[in-house]
């Protein structure tokens, strides 16, 4: 292995050592793959699932929707948050990435394994979902393939962790780490809990798959399976947050309102947010009605508290930033002078607010026990994880995307045009498509059957028009937000291939510890300085009117359904 160098970026002043950096390369560029074949395979799911096109065949639909599943909400965001956790530590803290070689290992192994279950997918027989449900068997490579992929993650979970011990022995920072190393460092340990229990649950089913054990329970694998497959969407939410954070701090040199308060928001991600799996398990008799009224109610709100907290202190911190520029007429020239034409700063807001709005208000709702009866495996649950891992950790992976063009792999990027397109595009088709998928689910649309008029069966179910205008719109949505997903990639690969070669920056042999500063200060005065981000209070309160609104008319549509007894 080469002699490890350090490079200072001229255009953002961050350092790259350059283990790290080709690692971040190659996560950041495989998770694209991943973005692609995942991307593709939408096409066939969105236009099967809209009525007038009906595209694909009964079989093909499920393997597609199988392997779409996986691609998006595993493997893309995973290979894309391991470059992002090399990226908080090694880079942010200034050191040196520990245990580079086993780092490769990891990446090696997630590799393997998500080739391997993609193979297994598409040779047919494996058609099993993304929650792959027993005693409903896929062949044993698909779960070899998540085993290894798991093993790699955590691999790279326990890299990063390494890597933060590197920074602290070699004192590269002063003081606690930044915020944004803080909100990794919480999405790492929820990885863990996470991978951990997927890997918990598949070793026994490839066990059963191999026929080395006879069975197993249904109620057991569904309830360590969903520890995995929704606190996935947790380890998202954390890194997409520090995101959020980091792009304030570039696009506008923000500093948390408070660092206390948006430290003790994450804490209470550790403590609380993975609970949300309770939501996917109020149907089941495996659980009992006081663990289910538990997670629904008490535990569920620190979670919501959480990312409540972390809506308001963002753009709170921005509102802050942009009135010290004289940005202060009026509650809202801050935001109508923010950069829009920046897709780093358009992509994180639209992020932002889609995932407060569309995601977070329609989390709650499923999450509450009485009403997950009405839209429970309807379509309004993927109308719903649509607006947290499309619009929340997608877009706000594509916006941070923008930003590592020219300063990671030392790129041009082509067409800036389109770029300040793609976001809007992209997140606006999103929101739609997200609307109009919880509206055909609240009419109660299945969430995954391949035919929604259910032709030549026994006791077929006349559905209302509305719900045929919905699907229809829902394949409307989702080509427009396919293309605009497509306009992301060209604009990424081809700038890595095709856009001119900037300066990197000159290597050297040592790092440059973090120079000391008083950020803290500052940023404390933020927060005690009255009524700093009015715009921000008012855009608060109109989310708190939404979410009360749309929390009552759903008990108003559950109230329909009791004149069924």
């Amino acid at each position: 292995m080469s002699a490890t160098t350090y490079r200072t970026c001229p255009r953002s002043g961050l350092q790259f050592e350059s283990n790290a950096e080709t690692l971040m390369v190659v996560n950041a560029v495989t998770a694209v793959v991943a973005l692609l074949v995942g991307g593709i395979l939408a096409i066939g799911v969105v236009l099967t699932r809209w009525p007038a096109v009906h595209w694909l065949a009964a079989d093909t639909f499920y393997m597609v929707l199988t392997a779409h599943g996986i691609d998006m909400l595993i493997f893309w965001v995973i290979f894309f948050e391991i470059a992002v956790l090399y990226f908080a530590s090694s880079t942010l803290l200034r050191c040196r990435l520990a245990t580079p070689r086993i780092a490769w290992l990891g990446f090696a192994l997630m590799l393997i394994g998500a080739v391997m279950n993609n193979l297994t997918v598409f040779q047919g027989g494996s058609s099993v979902m993304m929650t792959s449900y027993v005693p409903m068997m896929a062949s044993p490579y698909f779960y070899a393939g998540l085993i290894l992929f798991a093993v790699g993650a955590l691999i790279g979970c326990f890299v990063f962790f390494g890597t933060l011990v590197v920074a602290k022995r070699d004192k590269t920072y002063q003081g606690s780490v930044p915020l944004v190393t803080f909100g990794a460092i919480v999405a790492a340990i929820i990885a863990v809990f996470t991978i951990a229990s997927g890997a918990i649950i598949l070793i026994p089913t490839f066990f059963l798959s191999i026929g080395l054990i006879d069975q197993v329970d249904p109620l057991i694998y569904r309830t360590i399976w969903w520890a995995f497959g929704h606190s996935s969407q947790q380890i998202n939410v954390a890194a997409h947050i520090s995101i959020w954070y980091a792009v304030a701090a570039i696009a506008f040199g923000a500093k948390p309102m408070s660092e206390r308060v948006s430290r003790g928001a994450f804490l209470l991600y550790i403590l609380f947010l993975q609970l949300a799996s309770a939501h996917h398990l109020l149907a089941d008799p495996g659980v009992s009605t006081a663990w289910k009224v538990v997670n629904t109610s008490y535990f569920m709100y620190f979670a919501v508290l959480a990312s409540m907290i972390h809506g308001l202190t963002i753009p709170g911190a921005i509102e802050v930033a942009q009135r010290a520029k004289g940005y202060n007429n009026g509650l809202f020239e801050w935001l109508r002078k923010a950069p829009w034409g920046n897709p780093v700063f358009s992509g994180m807001f639209i992020s932002l607010i889609g995932f407060g709005f569309l995601g977070g208000i329609s989390g709650v709702m499923m999450g509450t026990e009485q009403l997950n009866m009405i839209i429970h495996n309807t379509i309004y649950v993927p109308g719903h994880f649509h607006a947290t891992v499309v619009v929340g950790t997608t877009l706000t992976f594509m916006a941070l995307t923008y930003f590592l063009i020219p300063v990671l792999f030392k790129r041009e990027m082509i067409h800036p045009g389109l770029a300040k397109l793609q976001p809007y595009m992209f997140g606006l088709s999103m929101y739609f498509f997200c609307l109009v998928m919880m509206g055909a689910g609240t009419l109660g649309v299945p969430r995954r059957h391949w035919d929604l008029s259910f032709a030549g069966a026994a006791m077929a179910y006349e559905w209302p028009g509305a719900a045929y205008l919905m699907m229809g719109l829902v394949g409307i949505g989702g080509v427009a937000a396919i293309t605009g997903g497509g306009l992301y990639i060209y604009i990424t690969v081809g700038s890595l291939l095709w856009g001119k070669k900037l300066d990197g920056g000159k290597p050297s042999a040592h790092f440059t510890p973090i120079p000391v500063s008083a950020p803290s200060a500052a940023a404390q005065s933020y927060g005690s300085a009255g009524f700093a981000a009015p715009g921000t209070f008012v855009l608060a309160m109109v989310f708190l009117v939404s979410f009360v609104l749309y929390y009552f008319i759903n008990w108003k549509y559950l109230s329909q359904v009791w004149g069924l007894s």
